[in-house]
């Protein structure tokens, strides 16, 4: 020991030093009874140097250390870490330690004694038991939440099963189980699809994640369709479990198909019955007019009004078919290369009414309009059957009509505003069904076609139309497009 080491001692002498140590400490003799007790020690136990001095160590009840202490054991090699007992605290309750003890010799190398330092572990053992006892109590939750999802999925019409991120099969509902035979040693990829390998399209990577993942697929045992819902499953071990429930879609899609091969049907039943009857149309309306011409002074008044009845009714008839044949073609045209711009649309589909819009004395003010993926042609069909549905009903008693638009985060809105006689609120579903028109309608000149066309324009579209009140009196047709991507 140098002089310095001299020097420290002499300042702080191993007693002073054995008093700030944050551990608490001991020493007793080779008869165990106690010779030093430091302050740390006091404040654990609650007694103090004074009361544990002279005192066998026994006095504090330690257990097990009461029946084996093991100190002064020749059989145990010394020093020992990381025993754990526990005390009586003065004040009666028991104080939970982990200690380590060792053999002190004199200088001679004889026994003379033991010393043992300890901690309280009291606070981290009540917050591991509190652990424990809210882990249990998760864990059970968890199970009967198992058992009460195996009851709701077995009492399910549609298939159900629950598989590991290891593919392996876990559980599978009584009605699944009518297909499949056993749940075996098969992986899901191998039992539900035949397959020797993992699906290309597997949705454990999103489920981990914590996501639900739709799915359609066809499994070759039931030879049938079924949308299934993956969801994840957790554990009360932390792990996550995917839980596939497969609900029968074959029908569904038969009957989806069938649908559209009606539409599909029918829209070339509308098209090729248009174009027929077209065919007589033109010389009946051609022959009316040419009688008015060459023989128009010839005839009396009765001839001549059935002359001019008959052309009406074939210009009318005309306009039926032309509209009909509008909404056959509706949906069978490919979207547009890029964003149409619905300003130029407008300028040109007014350019076409313009005799209609002279006539009626109408004023229509159009606002900046954005740009919309649809075909040109749908966008004309369109705004044209609103502006000459404005103009019909409602320019002769007030002549503005305002074309407006706004742009929306998730969808473009475009609104067509008259200040006319307005759409009774009893009517405003009804007047968007073919032939259906309101009661002032029927003394209007019209198909019934066009606000039906309109309709479905938008809806092919992933839109919609509405028709609402005008601030003040008149109709407000509101055509809502859902494009994610707009020009």
């Amino acid at each position: 020991m140098d002089k310095h080491a001299n020097r420290f001692f002499e300042a702080y002498p191993l007693e002073r030093l054995m008093q700030t140590i944050p551990t608490g400490l001991f020493v007793v003799n080779t008869e165990m009874q106690i010779v030093y007790w430091n302050d740390e020690a006091a404040r654990i136990t609650g007694y103090s140097a004074k009361d544990a001095v002279g005192q066998h160590c026994s006095f504090l009840e330690g257990t097990p250390c009461d029946k084996h202490c093991g100190l002064f054991e020749v059989e145990q090699s010394k020093p020992i870490s990381g025993i754990g007992c526990s005390v009586v605290h003065r004040k009666g309750h028991r104080v939970e330690l982990t200690k380590n003890i060792d053999l002190l010799y004199d200088n001679d190398g004889e026994l003379i004694g033991g010393i043992e330092a300890f901690v309280d572990i009291s606070r981290l053992k009540a917050l591991q038991n509190n652990l424990k006892e809210e882990v249990a109590e998760r864990t059970a939750e968890l199970e009967q939440e198992q058992r009460n999802l195996s009851s709701v999925l077995d009492g399910m019409t549609d298939l159900a099963y629950i598989c590991t991120e290891d593919f392996e099969i876990t559980f599978m509902n009584r009605a699944m189980q009518e297909f499949f035979s056993g749940i075996g040693d098969r992986k899901c990829y191998e039992l539900m699809h035949g397959l020797p390998r993992i699906c290309d399209d597997c949705p454990l990577p999103e489920i981990k994640k914590g996501q639900e993942v739709r799915q359609e697929r066809s499994l070759p045992i039931t030879r049938r369709t079924y949308e299934i819902i993956h969801s994840p499953l957790y554990q009360a071990d932390g792990s996550i479990r995917k839980l596939g429930v497969c609900r029968d879609v074959t029908a569904r899609l038969r009957n989806e198909e069938e649908l559209r091969q009606a539409n599909a049907d029918l829209d070339a039943f509308v098209s090729t019955v248009s174009h027929d009857l077209r065919s007589p149309l033109t010389p009946l309306i051609g022959f009316a007019e040419f009688l008015l011409e060459q023989y128009g002074q010839t005839l009396d008044e009765t001839a001549i009004s059935c002359l001019h009845e008959i052309e009406h009714s074939g210009r009318r008839m005309e306009e039926l078919l032309e509209d009909l044949l509008t909404l056959a073609r509706v949906g069978q045209i490919d979207p547009p290369p890029e964003p149409v711009p619905l300003n130029r649309v407008l300028a040109t589909v007014c350019q076409e009414l313009s005799e209609q819009i002279s006539q009626s004395k109408a004023q229509i003010e159009v606002g900046e309009l954005p740009k919309i993926s649809i075909p040109e042609s749908l966008l004309a069909d369109l705004m044209r059957n609103l502006l000459r549905n404005a103009l019909l009903y409602a320019a002769e008693s007030h002549p503005l009509i305002e074309v407006i638009a706004k742009r929306m985060p998730d969808r473009i809105q475009l609104r067509v505003v008259d200040h006319g006689p307005g759409v009774p609120a009893e009517e405003r579903e009804s007047i968007f069904e073919p032939f259906k028109r309101g009661l002032r309608g029927e003394k209007i000149q019209g198909t019934g076609i066009g606000l039906a066309t309109v309709r479905k324009i938008a809806r092919l579209y992933h839109g919609q139309v509405r028709v609402e009140e005008t601030r003040g009196g008149g109709a407000t047709f509101v055509v809502e497009f859902f494009i994610e991507k707009q020009g």
